[in-house]
């Protein structure tokens, strides 16, 4: 296969670097392009307020092309101006940290493999548990196999497959679930803290309340051990209450 590979992390995090030597090793084409620096919580957003700068990398066995970017911008100007011809996947990750119920609509990492959809490419987006893994090696090879074995044809078009793994080895998960995503929405806060000068900022936290969250669900299941995966679509239409207003037309 052709596979575009990028993420929110940065071109330098090290799920991306380890996803990369596992899909090389496959025996695919791997081309990275992805961010120079940080961009997780960016959600779709795009550049156009300034330049996007190209960068080539190439060490310790690894190439692959930063730009000063967004994720989002990052398939946007690799599909449509640098590859000759569209890649047969675009795989975004592995994301430092889960991916589940509204994550989706604030990822960085998510939004880079949904903009690959909307391309018309099958997309794979993959995280894990865990903000500060210390090697990403087996949960990359678990990947490189799953996109070996998977019936990609199945898929409609413009559709994310969203697999996150537990913060836990490959040998003590307690399986693959395919599931839904959870609605349950982040319990938000802020931190009020001052800097060296003393003036005050604040740092936003949360967390889902897990005593909300529905059984076999995204969330609930990856507390679990199980690794999920979640097929998304990106259709924002309520279609129920769209017919209920048919009547204020004029």
């Amino acid at each position: 296969m052709n596979i575009l590979l990028t993420n929110d992390d940065g071109i330098h995090a090290p799920g991306l670097r380890c996803l990369y030597r596992s899909l090389v090793k496959a025996g695919h084409n791997v081309f990275v392009v992805a961010p120079l620096t940080e961009q997780s919580a960016v959600g779709h957003s795009v550049t156009i307020f300034s330049p996007v700068r190209v960068k080539e990398i190439k060490e310790d066995g690894f190439q692959g092309l930063g730009l000063s970017g967004t994720p989002v911008d990052c398939v946007k100007w690799a599909v449509s101006h640098y590859l000759s011809k569209q890649p047969d996947l675009i795989i975004s990750g592995i994301n430092n940290g889960a991916n589940v119920g509204v994550d989706v609509i604030y990822s960085g990492t998510v939004s880079a493999a949904t903009e690959g959809a909307l391309y018309g490419l099958r997309a794979l987006a993959v995280s894990i548990d865990n903000f500060t893994p210390d090697d990403l090696t087996e949960q990359a090879e678990w990947v490189a196999s799953f996109v070996e074995r998977f019936s990609w044809d199945i898929l409609p078009e413009r559709c994310v497959l969203n697999l996150n793994f537990p913060a836990i080895s490959l040998d003590k998960c307690a399986g693959l679930k395919i599931c839904p995503q959870t609605d349950v929405a982040y319990k938000d806060f802020y931190e009020h803290r001052q800097d060296p000068r003393g003036r005050s900022y604040y740092w936003l936290g949360g967390e889902i309340p897990m005593h909300k969250v529905q059984e076999n669900t995204d969330r609930y299941l990856l507390s679990k051990g199980y690794i999920t995966l979640t097929p998304l679509k990106f259709d924002f239409t309520y279609w129920e209450i769209l017919e209920k207003m048919k009547s204020f037309e004029q």
